[in-house]
């Protein structure tokens, strides 16, 4: 059994990390707020985009955007095998660790997709994501565009959306996807993975019947013109999103494994200090015993 300075320098430590934990904890939730505050602020922008190209693409259904699958693109997917298409996944990760499995279901959906590609290159936002893809032989990371995850912004999610737009309009990719956390709950969440580029019809489903939606709009210069300028700032949003959605969760998932260390630091410390107490009553007995021993064997 330890002494009890041994537990007494045991007890000490787990303090010490409570208190490490439980102020990761406050800052986690910090930023969580900001993080949801940032994105309450812009999204009503992001939803009207996305209103809006619905609404061209309900009445103007013939129109096409290069941006936006058409009956000939699929036509042409289809003669692709899914071994030829050349993909981009963009990974968002953390940028630190102690955030319980989140990083690990990412890089678990991650490799499920890639497990039957050929052709993968990766666009990786997060530190935790290059420590984990660098040496992984069946990827290309893009070395060029390796973003941090902390402290999403708009002004990195157009930079990406500017260069994958680029890339696919070259034809050098044919589809992008995303792959991110989103939040289920406060408390839940779960890897998703979300195809950027071509952007599905599917996605714009006509608006509900309304007095406004009876009013016919006037689009200028043309419908065409409007979805062209729009189409890309959408693509955007939807980056945007996915990237403060992922470090609303990975905060979360921090707040949670810290809470648990807290949690565990205290049944620790419970257990150290009942010890700690039976150590210290076992050498209070003894020495009573020897004051005892010792005065009976003086007389």
């Amino acid at each position: 059994m330890a002494n009890m300075r041994e537990i007494r320098t045991r007890i000490n430590s787990v303090q010490d990390t409570m208190k490490i934990t439980n102020a990761m904890y406050l800052i986690s939730s910090s930023k969580l707020r900001k993080a949801r505050s940032g994105y309450e602020s812009v999204s009503p922008y992001f939803e009207t985009l996305k209103r809006t190209i619905s609404d061209i693409l309900e009445r103007r259904p013939e129109i096409e955007e290069e941006l936006i699958e058409t009956k000939s693109s699929l036509s042409k997917d289809a003669e692709k095998s899914e071994d030829k298409k050349k993909k981009l996944f963009i990974v968002i990760s953390s940028d630190k660790g102690l955030a319980g499995s989140y990083n690990h279901n990412i890089f678990k959906l991650v490799e499920e997709n890639l497990e039957e590609e050929t052709d993968n290159r990766l666009m990786l936002i997060g530190h935790m994501a290059v420590n984990y893809f660098k040496n992984n032989k069946k990827v290309v990371i893009d070395e060029k565009h390796i973003y941090p995850a902390a402290e999403p912004t708009t002004f990195r999610a157009r930079e990406i959306a500017e260069f994958i737009i680029d890339e696919y309009l070259k034809t050098d990719l044919d589809e992008v996807y995303i792959v991110y956390t989103k939040m289920v709950s406060s408390m839940a969440f779960e890897p998703r993975k979300l195809r950027l580029l071509p952007l599905s019809r599917g996605m714009f489903e006509p608006a509900p019947d309304s007095e406004a939606k009876l009013q016919e709009p006037v689009f200028l210069p043309s419908p065409e013109a409007v979805l062209r300028h729009i189409t890309p700032n959408y693509v955007k949003g939807l980056i945007y999103g996915a990237m403060v959605e992922s470090y609303a969760c990975e905060q979360s998932a921090r707040m949670t494994a810290m809470d648990n260390a807290t949690t565990n630091a205290k049944e620790m410390i419970r257990e150290l200090t009942l010890a700690y107490n039976r150590v210290r009553q076992a050498a209070i007995t003894q020495e009573i015993t020897e004051i005892v021993s010792g005065a009976q064997s003086a007389q």
